[in-house]
């Protein structure tokens, strides 16, 4: 074991070694490898990297804007180069956001140990930063952005131009007195602490300090008697709340001076305001909290559809990073298309359209190493079989030796589903299963099967052979017996509730499932407190959009399966659901849909009270440009949106701030009337506005209602 001495000369060399820059081959496919030049800047918090014929031009990017470090060949593009290139010479850097991925060959291992290392220590340095060291970093990077002939210093035309940057349209007559009252020097020019100064009076937030002057004793600061009284009144804190002042002094407070006297300044307040321990998010939900001893069927699994594709369904590529992401979401149920390969290999894609293919073992081998990486509860992976007999074998194959004692083998028969407590860290397959081993081996690929769907109403680019007629395929004992969740055709509610086995499972498009939770919705509820049930998108999202989950949800459905890679509404609410518990990926259903009774109507239960839920919407700060011209500034509004049952369903926004997305100010109260707070989800939205066309999206924070503490605010 090395000595922390050793550790930090080898950090050291590591730094040293990227700030002299070397030569890394980008990969983005077998035929295409370019060599770029990388160099870790002198402010250890940017890469600047060019190609090997640019002069002077470097690109950038943020150490901070890497989300992880992939060692080896953990990508399509390193996979592909394998035998060219061996694993201790190739790295994958993943960023944050929609940004891809990026694929890097050392020219020998000790240079690729050295990015490795070195920028997973400067990303670990970043997230160990406490709130001040964050604000002056932040402060220190506008600071080197506007200081364009990079002097350390900043003179008025430069800080207009900063003001551009960070999306203000102030005076120019009030900007220029903030900036002389600034310049101590009197040099016309801002030097590093005169910025942080002339930032402070920026940034200057007359709603905050009037709050903060509410409950200070002496107008200055927040003694802990003081601190204890707001916490009390405006965020509803009960007992402790005197030992948590102190505590939040201690954590917040950037003054030595003032932490000694257990006293907090306007800057630590404003710091503790919009820190994670501010947030509206209540603590006690965020950890795990739920009983994990119920039925499966009792649970909301968080569930892709598609999963291996990265874009549309007819064109896109699909990819194992599709995996890792969702599985990283926390993704509890995964789908695999498998398809006939060459060389008897199966393959997976959206069959008969232009995605394009990637190996299932390879899709196995990524779903072993990541799939308890976020969770340790059960992950199903649902099979959709379009193989041959022989090709079967090999997947059963895989999924047996890849799999290994992840894999649930055991699939006794029970009078119900066992529980994610039981199931930690176990992979169950859901697909074609014969029912005993007499069964004659041959299963019909039934109507909720989704080739089926797009063979009926999606337009292709290849004609499956069907002919109109129901597909029969042959089906292999070996795969056969690992199946645990049995796909079944529906027949109807009364049969599923007389014949059903509880490790059935039906699957229905989402039109189906609208339909019967239209035409049937309490016999569906009925159902879901017995059986897993699988709602997927229709075969017409070609683009792979999503339909709204919250109906399915309602209805008790637990396998509400989105496409993960495709970011708007839908999944801001898929995402706020299993925010909670841990973000576990199993979310217990209220007991309203546990039950097995055949009504479920929230304005007739024994506990019925309506909620009232008043929003205040206070002001923002800092909002993103949501089009990158420098003169371009955002009229911000602020939406809230309430998903349910039917009868909570309501949204209400403010009016729109004209050119301010630094400090916009709205003061306006929003109320709604809340009648089943158990399925209710809030979804608080940021948009530019825009009279002529659609708003523009800026920014959304969405959580269940449930899940909110009285009295904090909101950081989109």
């Amino acid at each position: 074991m090395e000595s922390p001495q050793t550790c930090c000369e080898q950090g050291h060399q590591n730094l040293e070694a990227m700030k002299a820059g070397m030569f890394l081959r980008k990969v983005k496919s077998r035929t295409w490898k370019r060599q770029r030049h990388y160099k870790l800047q002198e402010d250890c918090k940017t890469i600047a990297y060019k190609s090997s014929w640019a002069i002077n031009s470097y690109s950038t990017f943020s150490i901070s804007d890497v989300e992880a470090v992939r060692a080896g060949h953990q990508s399509e593009a390193l996979l592909s180069v394998a035998d060219e290139f061996p694993a201790d010479r190739c790295f994958t850097l993943v960023f944050r956001g929609r940004r891809g991925n990026l694929d890097l060959v050392a020219e020998s291992t000790k240079e690729a140990q050295a990015w490795i290392q070195g920028i997973g220590a400067l990303m670990e340095n970043m997230e160990n930063m406490d709130e001040s060291t964050k604000l002056d970093q932040w402060i220190s990077d506008w600071f080197s952005k506007a200081d364009l002939n990079k002097d350390g210093r900043i003179n008025f035309k430069e800080a207009k131009k900063l003001l551009k940057m960070m999306n203000v349209d102030m005076n120019e007559e009030h900007a220029s007195s903030l900036f002389k009252m600034a310049d101590k020097s009197k040099s016309e020019t801002l030097e590093d602490q005169e910025f942080v100064e002339f930032y402070k009076m920026l940034t200057e937030r007359a709603e905050v300090l009037d709050l903060f002057q509410d409950y200070s004793s002496d107008g200055q600061s927040l003694s802990q008697c003081d601190l204890e009284e707001f916490l009390r009144e405006e965020q509803l804190e009960g007992e402790g709340s005197y030992e948590h002042a102190l505590q939040l002094i201690d954590r917040y407070e950037p003054s030595d001076t003032a932490r000694m006297n257990h006293m907090m300044s306007v800057d630590g307040f404003l710091m503790y305001l919009t820190s994670p321990e501010g947030s509206i998010f209540n603590p006690e939900r965020q950890d795990l909290f739920q009983d994990m001893s119920q039925p499966l069927a009792h649970y909301y699994i968080s569930s892709s559809h598609n999963t291996y594709l990265m874009e549309d369904q007819l064109k896109g590529p699909s990819s194992v990073e599709a995996y890792i992401q969702a599985l990283k979401r926390g993704c509890r149920c995964v789908e695999v298309d498998c398809w006939n390969g060459s060389n008897g290999e199966p393959v997976v894609y959206h069959g008969h359209t232009l995605t394009s293919k990637i190996l299932l073992k390879d899709v196995i081998t990524t779903i072993a190493n990541y799939a308890f990486k976020a969770s340790e509860y059960p992950l199903i992976v649902s099979i959709e079989n379009h193989c041959s007999i022989e090709q079967q074998e090999v997947m059963a194959r895989y999924f047996r030796d890849i799999l290994g004692d992840m894999l649930l083998t055991n699939t006794a028969d029970s009078s119900e589903l066992p529980s994610p407590e039981a199931l930690k860290r176990k992979i169950l397959l859901k697909g074609k299963k014969f029912e005993n081993e007499s069964e004659n081996p041959t299963g019909e690929v039934s109507d909720e099967d989704e080739a089926a769907e797009m063979n009926k109403d999606s337009p292709v680019t290849e004609s499956p052979p069907t002919n109109g007629k129901k597909l029969q395929q042959n089906l292999c004992k070996e795969l056969s017996d690992l199946i645990f969740c049995k796909s079944v055709h529906f027949h109807s509610f009364e049969h599923s509730r007389t014949s059903a086995k509880p490790n059935e499972m039906s699957s229905f498009s989402e039109s189906k499932a609208r339909k019967y939770s239209k035409e049937a919705g309490s016999d569906f509820v009925l159902h879901n407190t017995r059986q897993l049930t699988r709602v997927y998108p229709s075969g017409m999202r070609t683009d792979s959009s999503n339909y709204c989950p919250v109906d399915m949800w309602n209805m008790g459905c637990q396998i509400v399966a989105l496409n993960f890679q495709t970011a708007g509404m839908e999944m801001d609410l898929n995402d706020g659901l299993f925010t909670q518990n841990g973000c576990s990926g199993y979310i217990l259903k209220p007991e309203i849909l546990c039950k097995r009774e055949r009504l479920f109507n929230p304005e007739k239960r024994d506990d019925y009270h309506p909620l009232l839920f008043y929003v205040k919407v206070i002001s923002g700060q800092q909002l993103p440009k949501v089009k990158q011209k420098a003169w371009f500034i955002v009229d911000p509004l602020v939406r809230v949106e309430i998903f349910g049952v039917p009868l909570d369903q309501a949204k209400q926004e403010t009016k729109h701030i004209d050119n301010n997305g630094f400090n916009p100010l709205w003061n306006e109260t929003l109320q709604f009337t809340i009648h089943t707070p158990e399925l209710a989800l809030v979804r608080f939205v940021v948009e530019d506005y825009d009279k002529a066309s659609r708003n523009d999206f800026i920014g959304q924070y969405t959580i269940p209602f449930t899940s909110i503490q009285p009295g904090r605010p909101i950081i989109i």
